[in-house]
């Protein structure tokens, strides 16, 4: 399986889709989505970094990452984990400490085997349909693939390190 650009989809007035398919089995997605050395690593668009990463990943256990970008720039993002089913779903809730829009945000990851690979659809439930709309006119397709493109080479130095 070759991985791909993230295709971005809204299927409701609350939600939006975000689907990435990663040369890597289910196991080390999830491990890359939820251990703190990992997304260190990996997370942020191009130029912003993960400067702190706390996770208690159990059900009602808290996370927090702290990003820095150009400029020294900071977001700071939090929630709590709902669901931690591994390798193949995850849920908890979402957000920003100076966030542009209202109400708390549900993000749902679900990942699915497929041949050689993992299919990765996360869908990140908004508190109102103006709330998903302004997150839509962010460019978010493109922060969220350069990250994803981050992932792919951390996976496959995690595939190599397996062999």
């Amino acid at each position: 399986m070759r991985p791909g650009p993230v295709e971005v989809s809204t299927p409701t007035d609350h939600d939006i889709v975000l689907v990435r398919h990663f040369a890597a089995p289910p196991d080390l997605v999830f491990a890359a989505l939820t251990t703190p050395d990992l997304l260190r690593r990996w997370y942020g668009a191009r130029g912003w970094n993960l400067v702190s990463c706390e996770i208690d990943l159990q059900e009602g256990g808290a996370w927090r990452y702290v990003s820095q970008g150009p400029g020294g720039e900071r977001m700071v993002q939090s929630g709590v984990y709902r669901v931690v089913d591994p390798p193949g779903l995850l849920v908890s809730t979402e957000l920003f400490d100076d966030q542009s829009y209202e109400g708390e945000s549900i993000v749902r990851h679900h990942l699915v085997e497929r041949g050689d690979g993992t299919k990765l659809t996360t869908t990140v439930h908004y508190a109102s349909k103006a709330a998903r709309d302004t997150v839509l006119r962010y460019p978010m397709a493109r922060g969220v693939g350069e990250s994803y493109e981050r992932l792919d080479v951390v996976l496959a130095g995690l595939l190599a390190a397996r062999k």
